[in-house]
């Protein structure tokens, strides 16, 4: 049976860096509350982020009564669902061609299959026919569109490539993923909700998997689901766009399933066995976590706090990140595994190799 490989990874984000400006909309928004807002600043310095990427085009005052340029976003007045799923539509497909143009394909015709993750906007025709028209596609490509699972999605796109090769040998699978996170800022005073806000930014990937023997060989998947956590991460469409609930419980949970199963996840083979960690960056404290209950050394999450550090959390295209940098730096022979976590609380696991 043939064996999936992603031969190619190539990433892109926009060129509005917000954090800065973000945090200052928060000690802004919060001057009447200066013990929150002391709060948020000692703890957004210690999330391990120095940039962030977003599509809005942020307005030149954060203490103003107008967020963006565009003046979407106004105090007061911030936009409804509808308004942000146009935006989405008209900016998710020009950063998803970025991402996959940096593929630097030989041949886009040869594209037989169209993998498209996302949960931070959706319309139909979506954003897979819009990569489709743009990139030239044969109007027969056979298309899947995976939405709203969150973070852990670029997994459940990988898996999916995987069972196209395994059963279509000749077939060319291209994964994109797109995420536009920092469109479904809220107006509150809230402080964990704040908090939640501060690790998102926008950014998109592209892979290309194939039978080819090149890059990372993708040897199995599996899924967690932890009990009785199903609030604790949570994605809801509302009103005012999508609602996100990440509570600080997160880590702790993600622990306890990693003590449960990580010879699961493992393959019965030891801690020391495993060369390269793509761990999706969801925080700081849950690196942490995750480096704990492992018992690994700093070195082993470098690329996922470099990830972290350079563009926040971008949902289910920061894994793509942290995946891109081990196909730059892999050595033939390597082994790995690929964690990302969603609502659910779910985790999705995969197995590699680097091959030539």
């Amino acid at each position: 049976m043939a064996q999936a490989h992603v031969n190619r990874i190539a990433t892109a984000v926009p060129a509005n860096e917000i954090h800065d400006f973000f945090r200052q909309f928060v000690a802004a928004s919060l001057h009447e509350k200066p013990r929150e807002q002391r709060l948020f600043i000692k703890m957004s310095e210690k999330a391990g982020i120095e940039r962030r990427h977003s599509c809005i085009e942020t307005a030149a005052d954060a203490a103003g009564p107008v967020v963006d340029r565009a003046g979407m976003f106004r105090r007061g007045a911030f936009p409804g669902t509808g308004e942000r799923m146009d935006f989405f539509k008209i900016h998710a497909p020009d950063l998803a061609m970025r991402a996959i143009e940096g593929l630097k394909l030989d041949d886009p015709r040869e594209i037989t299959h169209l993998v498209v993750a996302s949960c931070t906007g959706m319309s139909a025709p979506g954003l897979d026919l819009q990569i489709l028209r743009r990139l030239g596609l044969d109007a027969s490509v056979e298309r899947t569109l995976i939405g709203f699972m969150g973070c852990y999605a670029a997994v459940s796109a990988l898996k999916a490539a995987r069972h196209i090769v395994r059963s279509e040998p000749d077939a060319k699978v291209l994964v994109v993923n797109c995420e536009l996170c920092t469109l479904h800022l809220k107006e509150t005073t809230d402080l964990e909700q704040l908090l939640t806000f501060s690790i998102w930014g926008d950014g998109a990937s592209a892979a290309l998997v194939t039978s080819e023997p090149v890059g990372i060989r993708l040897d199995g998947f599996k899924a967690l689901l932890a009990g009785d956590a199903d609030e604790l991460m949570t994605w809801n469409v509302c009103d005012d766009g999508f609602d996100m609930v990440l509570s600080g419980q997160v880590p702790a949970t993600i622990q306890t399933v990693l003590q449960a199963h990580w010879t699961e996840i493992l393959g019965n083979r030891a801690v020391e066995e495993i060369d390269l960690w793509a761990v999706h960056p969801g925080g700081r404290s849950v690196l942490d976590a995750i480096q704990k209950t492992l018992r690994l050394d700093d070195a082993a999450l470098t690329a996922s706090r470099e990830v972290l550090r350079d563009n926040g959390n971008m949902s289910s295209a920061t894994v793509m990140f942290v995946l891109e940098k081990m196909l730059a730096d892999g050595k033939p022979g390597e082994k790995g595994i690929g964690m990302a976590f969603g609502p659910g609380l779910t985790a999705e696991t995969v197995s590699f190799e680097m091959a030539a």
